[in-house]
């Protein structure tokens, strides 16, 4: 097989002019025979004014080509898409897919013998490992790292649990105008990814689980020096793999390494996103992610690490502890230590050299966990066909098993206009009910499955309320909230046949979500919906494509067409 510049020719017809012709091209770069004659690291390029979580990528892609450099290959930097999660519209995964699809082909097509993907803000780095998978190429993944910590009268702030805290504190009058700008300068005191255990943390915290990252990549901060000796290093392994050309990810994504990868999102009390893009990773690969297996490893998998939303610290505490290895070591037996990692050594050597740190509390032992089940539960019920999903560990307790009337919002936009109308019929004991909202309904899945407390109940002191929908929700995000409702009520699931007043009940420890309204009257109602016609946003180009073909949440959302695994270039 041909590597460095004499992979992939451009089909001209005859091969010897067409790495002649590369190769007078790229010397107007400046390149010198010695440069071009070397194995190739490809480095994405995810920089973006409109991105800060990846502030940091330029100085990053310097230290990973030193590292390329200092070990004998030739780095060659390449841009993909940039998503942050808070400029994309309508919803960053939305744009998942496509980012996957863009970094996969930008793989294919130009010559390397192996990849470095640098990403963090939350749908990046699952698109980048869908990509990798699929073109399966040796692959580094290099997390940009969270932000350091913010600090407001005393109290340490993060983006974006606290975001929300303040943020309800405030429409509930009980933050001023004033207050909340302050805050609002102070929450994001740094480039890099949310702070606390988001869907971001929880995908490098993935990553690194599945073996796909160097020790500790998931939690040392994005500013800190470390960060960018972890990139230096992270460009030698990548060499490395280029001169060996392994792994593939193939070689390294097991059943072993998925269920580590399971284990390791229970324990950190991980983001609900986190299911759907494991799911799409594994999905691409002879794997599955099996939702009953998952919910009996969250019965069994304590969660350990006591981080924000679901305990109290922040990633760069979880990092001083000892970061992912000192987790897997934590977790024991519930790891399978065997399983290898990029560099070729096995979790078990990971572990080994795991860091004691003396009275560190942000990595909880298995006899003393913050909770003693891991962060969610699938439930399933005639809401629920194919399941949902909840993240108790950042729930209210006394709501765990709860019984309340329907208040039914049609879409995203019928609850921003009426969820704080004075004349809501409402009480602290209903059940909110968002539909329309999940991957063909909204478009996009958006994490709208947060539902807002009601003004006049916030202002009365409401903190949480039983809430569901087929949304999403950020990881960052506290509150008894069921989500990925499957199938979705835009896809015919019984979610659309929910009406004010029914009477819906929550059992999370029999892991149900079950609307109390007889079989009957369901096909009635059923019988009386209207066809779902295509809608006017999905006419064309990659609107099109993608109602047409995205999955629901039990199959990680990837376009129907992408499952299984690529040939690897």
């Amino acid at each position: 097989m041909a590597d460095g510049l004499r992979k992939g020719l451009t089909s001209y017809g005859d091969a010897g002019f067409s790495l002649f012709l590369r190769k007078a091209f790229i010397k107007a770069m400046g390149y010198s025979d010695d440069a071009l004659n070397r194995p190739i690291v490809g480095i994405t390029n995810t920089y973006s004014d409109y991105n800060p979580c990846h502030g940091n990528v330029p100085d990053l892609i310097e230290a990973v080509k030193r590292g390329v450099m200092l070990t004998g290959a030739m780095p060659m930097v390449f841009p993909t898409i940039s998503i942050a999660e808070s400029f994309a519209f309508p919803t960053s995964m939305y744009l998942r897919n496509l980012m996957a699809m863009d970094t996969e082909e930008m793989i294919r097509s130009q010559p390397m013998d192996a990849v470095i993907v640098i990403g963090g803000c939350d749908k990046t780095l699952p698109a980048q490992i869908m990509a990798a998978v699929s073109a399966d190429l040796p692959t580094v993944v290099i997390p940009v790292g969270p932000m350091v910590v913010g600090h407001h009268k005393g109290e340490v702030l993060g983006a974006c649990t606290d975001c929300r805290r303040l943020w309800a504190k405030y429409r509930a009058g009980e933050i001023d105008d004033i207050e909340i700008e302050a805050v609002n300068g102070r929450l994001a005191p740094s480039v890099g990814t949310c702070m606390v255990m988001g869907t971001a943390s929880t995908m490098a915290c993935i990553t690194e689980a599945l073996g796909l990252s160097l020790p500790m990549s998931a939690t040392i901060p994005a500013p800190h020096a470390e960060r960018f000796r972890l990139a230096e290093a992270s460009g030698k392994v990548a060499a490395a793999m280029a001169a060996a050309k392994g792994p593939r990810p193939s070689e390294l994504l097991t059943k072993a390494s998925f269920r580590n990868a399971q284990v390791v999102l229970q324990a950190i009390g991980g983001s609900t996103n986190g299911l759907i893009h494991l799911t799409a990773i594994a999905n691409r690969t002879p794997h599955r992610i099996d939702l009953e297996v998952f919910d009996k490893l969250g019965r069994e998998v304590p969660v350990l690490v006591d981080l924000k939303p679901s305990g109290e610290h922040y990633m760069e505490h979880f990092h001083h502890a000892g970061g992912v290895p000192k987790l897997m070591a934590q977790l024991g037996d519930l790891i399978d230590l065997d399983a290898k990692t990029i560099t070729g050594k096995t979790l078990r050597e990971v572990v080994a050299g795991a860091e004691e740190v003396p009275g560190q509390d942000a990595i909880r032992p298995r006899k003393n966990p913050i909770k003693p089940e891991g962060a969610m539960a699938v439930l399933h019920g005639n809401l629920a066909p194919r399941g949902a999903v909840i993240k108790h560990s950042a729930a209210s307790p006394k709501l765990l098993q709860h019984t309340g009337r329907a208040v039914v919002f049609e879409s995203i936009e019928d609850m921003t206009l009426r969820v704080d109308d004075p004349a809501l019929d409402v009480t602290a004991d209903d059940v909110l009910v968002l539909r329309n909202a999940g991957p063909k309904g909204a478009p996009g899945m958006p994490e709208a499955g947060y539902l807002p407390i009601p003004r006049k109940l916030g202002r009365a002191g409401v903190k949480d309320m039983v809430r569901i929908s087929d949304a999403r929700m950020s990881g960052t995000a506290f509150g008894t909230i069921v989500l990925h409702i499957t199938p979705e009520s835009a896809a015919g699931g019984p979610l659309a046949l929910v009406r004010n007043g029914d009477m819906i009940r929550l059992d999370v420890a029999k892991r149900s979500i079950d609307l109390l309204v007889d079989a009957a009257e369901l096909e009635k109602r059923r019988a009386a919906e209207k066809p779902v016609a295509t809608p006017e946003w999905a006419s064309r180009g990659y609107a099109h494509l993608f109602h047409e073909t995205i999955l629901q949440a039990d199959e990680g959302c990837d376009f129907d067409f992408m499952r299984g695994m690529g040939k690897g270039g």
